[in-house]
């Protein structure tokens, strides 16, 4: 069953009286595909219609969707012969960080990911995506390997941001996060990140401090939650809308400062109504993206990537 958000009402209002057409017709009724076809093309021009004018608050919510595809669904589709790799080598496996090492198209390659869960099982068993202390000194330790036997890099990142329990803390959340960023900054070899749905706070960079940054047209990332700030300047989390307006948090604010190299463009109604487009669209971008970095050697991409995000704090937009 398709979930449908909020400002999606309209559009699902349509696609119910189809379904109830078509339900008509394969139940011997009359034939009513003229009118299903006119439902149809009225319900295509909504969805494009609503999706050409979405407000950063609604591209968040998209960027949320249930049914988005998460991390291990790009690992499935893009990578070849993956083995998972588990643990910090400290203190646990956290599952709201999968990596391991596998091939995209042909070459080997280190790929993490924050990972959500698709049921309610399965994003308690993978904490919703925010991830403890372990999770990126998982994360630290593969990227390190991956250092030792030059494998590029590839991260997907889809995250509110770090899991904020008192436990993290206690267990050195800042620090954890902190080195998982200089892992990344200092990596001797190609590294190429997709935000992929929300990408939050430290939780998101520590995995995305790459030579290249893609972002999905509907994704979103920032420094905190709409939520978040909100409770912040308004202490009310209702001025959501209002704080993600601000932040600046949607592809299109973040191509245009600089902060992210690309943006992959998602099918109509976003990537939940056709992963598999999505995926192969990401999948063809990185392969773009990564073929100049294999050519330069490990001193020159860590100056690169070094002066990379400096330059993001010298241009005054972070």
């Amino acid at each position: 069953m398709r979930h449908f958000l909020d400002f999606e009402k309209p559009i699902a209002e349509l696609e119910g009286k189809i379904e109830e057409l078509r339900r008509t017709t394969d139940a011997g009724g009359i034939d009513v595909a003229e009118e299903v076809g006119r439902l149809r093309e009225k319900a295509q021009a909504l969805l494009r219609s609503t999706y050409a004018k979405l407000t950063p608050w609604q591209k968040t919510l998209v960027a949320r969707h249930p049914d988005r595809p998460h991390a291990s669904a790009y690992i499935a589709a893009l990578v070849e012969e993956f083995t998972p790799l588990a643990g910090d080598r400290a203190f646990a496996d956290d599952a709201a960080v999968i990596g391991g090492m596998g091939r995209f198209r042909g070459r080997a390659v280190m790929v993490l990911g924050t990972e959500k869960g698709n049921d309610t099982e399965s994003r308690v068993r993978h904490n919703f995506g925010m991830s403890r202390p372990e999770g990126y000194r998982k994360a630290r330790r593969l990227i390190e390997l991956a250092g030792r036997f030059g494998l590029p890099i590839l991260s997907f990142v889809d995250t509110a941001g770090a899991f904020p329990g008192i436990e993290a803390e206690a267990r050195g959340q800042a620090e954890a996060i902190a080195r998982s960023i200089e892992a990344c900054l200092e990596a001797p070899v190609p590294f190429v990140a997709t935000i992929i749905g929300e990408g939050g706070s430290g939780g998101a960079i520590a995995l995305a401090a790459a030579d290249r940054i893609l972002m999905l047209e509907h994704a979103v990332y920032s420094v905190i939650s709409p939520e978040g700030c909100a409770s912040i300047l308004w202490r009310d989390a209702a001025h959501a809308a209002q704080a993600a307006e601000a932040l600046k948090l949607t592809a299109e604010d973040l191509r245009r400062l600089n902060l992210v190299d690309a943006v992959v463009p998602e099918p109509l109604g976003g990537a939940h109504r056709d992963p598999a487009t999505t995926i192969a669209a990401v999948g063809r971008q990185i392969a773009e993206l990564l073929a100049p970095l294999l050519a330069l050697d490990g001193a020159t991409l860590r100056a690169r990537r070094r002066e990379k995000f400096l330059e993001m704090g010298r241009s005054g937009v972070v």
